[in-house]
């Protein structure tokens, strides 16, 4: 049977368990196995997986993993996100779309506590919706804000995105991370240009606060200040001694988890409770992007065996006569198309191994496109009909925010988000200065 078919089985029996609701490790890694026995018989079957096992235990930086997600775990359930909307809610109150705006920042700093999207909009449904809708903020204006800014999570160091990339595309977490850094503070400020623009053409979508909400004493402004920031302070801590050389990456993780987990304690709120949802949640999420790691290496093996990934560059670059720019944005938009269905880790998990070299061989560098793949899924899981993100938000939000609602709020942050990755596409040092700077310094 000639490679390319075998491909195209193992990819079609991928999709077709995933649409019957297995597990993305269980489908991913049940194809990987099945297609090595069949292949090479018993012994290079089992070796297949056991020596993608044995890679993913060997691998030093996979223990930052656990140690970003309990910090964020830590933040957020000892109520120290609740301080950063107070915070923003005082000092931003009295703009046009100043809450929004500060909702913004507020999903800025929660993606740098925590790293994951799920986080970000977990958070900004209870606390900032409420107080937004509220205040008679426009219900499309909102959701959008929150989707939008959640989607933060994945970009924004310490993004646990970028480091299962990192661990498929045999790419450092921390060049990763830091090609992060610019790119989405970038995008995050112009979600901050969209939103102001549009409540000074149109205040009555984001009003200010009546004087008497925002006129508070500045010694009690002040506290709120120092309580806000306090989790930059935490960041600081974790990324000056890394940037600087000072540190490792694993080190530095384990600086922030612990300088974390300090402060939940100065500040009375480490209870019992807290710990313990803290560890359950940290362990639950360490084990399942472990086993997608592990699915995802065992399923690039075979394919690095039956040599697919040269049949796939001679397809769209010998016989459909592609040039390397078409073929990668051929690749972004299909990690549109399967964002209607799948998630973030789900995605690369079934391209990567076709991608990943592919982009290497075309000559475009893996850090940059590290960059892009992250952008582009994270427009895709906001894009109608079936965007992963549209559902959360549905799930979180209350009764009276339509499923319609939703739909019509996302697509001006889309846009302002194309537009973010045209820039980036078009400018690859947006991404790559910083990790350059520090890495050479």
């Amino acid at each position: 049977m000639p490679y390319e078919l075998i491909a195209i089985l193992m990819f079609s029996t991928m999709m077709l368990m995933l649409l019957t609701g297995q597990r993305v490790f269980g489908a991913i890694g049940f194809v990987a196995v099945m297609a090595a026995l069949l292949l090479w018989g018993d012994r290079g079957g089992y070796d297949l997986g056991f020596s993608a096992a044995m890679k993913l235990m060997k691998w030093y930086p996979l223990l930052t993993l656990p140690m970003f997600i309990f910090m964020g775990y830590v933040l957020s359930e000892s109520k120290i996100a609740d301080d950063l909307y107070k915070m923003f809610h005082v000092w931003m109150g009295g703009l046009n779309g100043g809450l929004a705006i500060g909702t913004i920042g507020l999903m800025v700093l929660i993606s740098a506590m925590n790293g994951l999207s799920v986080a970000g909009m977990a958070i900004g449904a209870t606390i900032a919706l409420p107080e937004l809708l509220k205040r008679g903020y426009d219900k499309k204006m909102v959701t959008g804000v929150i989707q939008a800014g959640s989607s933060l999570g994945i970009l924004v160091p310490p993004s646990v995105v970028l480091v299962l990339f990192a661990m498929i595309a045999r790419q450092p977490v921390g060049q990763l991370w830091l090609a992060g850094v610019v790119p989405g503070l970038m995008m995050a400020a112009m979600f901050i240009a969209y939103i102001a623009i549009r409540c000074r053409i149109n205040p009555a979508l984001g009003p200010s606060l009546p004087p008497e909400e925002r006129d508070v004493p500045l010694g009690e402004k002040l506290a709120l200040l120092r309580a806000g920031l306090l989790p930059i302070g935490i960041f600081a801590a974790m990324m000056v001694p890394f940037v600087n050389g000072w540190t490792s990456l694993v080190e530095s993780s384990a600086i922030g988890a612990l300088t974390a987990f300090a402060v939940a304690v100065l500040k009375g709120r480490m209870t019992r409770e807290v710990f313990e949802t803290s560890v359950r949640s940290t362990l639950g999420i360490t084990c399942m992007f472990m086993w997608i790691i592990l699915a995802a290496m065992a399923f690039g093996a075979v394919f690095d065996g039956l040599g697919a990934v040269k049949a796939i560059e001679n397809l769209f670059t010998e016989r459909l006569g592609l040039n390397p720019w078409m073929i990668l944005i051929l690749m972004q938009l299909s990690f549109i198309l399967m964002g209607t269905f799948l998630d973030d880790t789900a995605m690369l998990v079934i391209v990567a191994p076709l991608y990943v070299p592919l982009v290497g061989a075309l000559g475009f560098d893996l850090i940059w496109y590290g960059v892009l793949y992250t952008i582009t899924t994270q427009i895709a899981y906001m894009t109608p009909p079936f965007g992963y993100n549209l559902f959360l938000m549905r799930a979180m939000a209350p009764p009276e925010i339509t499923l319609r609602d939703i739909y019509g709020s996302i697509l001006p942050f889309v846009l302002v988000m194309v537009a973010a990755l045209s820039i980036i596409m078009t400018f690859p040092q947006i991404a790559l200065w910083l990790p350059e700077y520090v890495y050479n310094k």
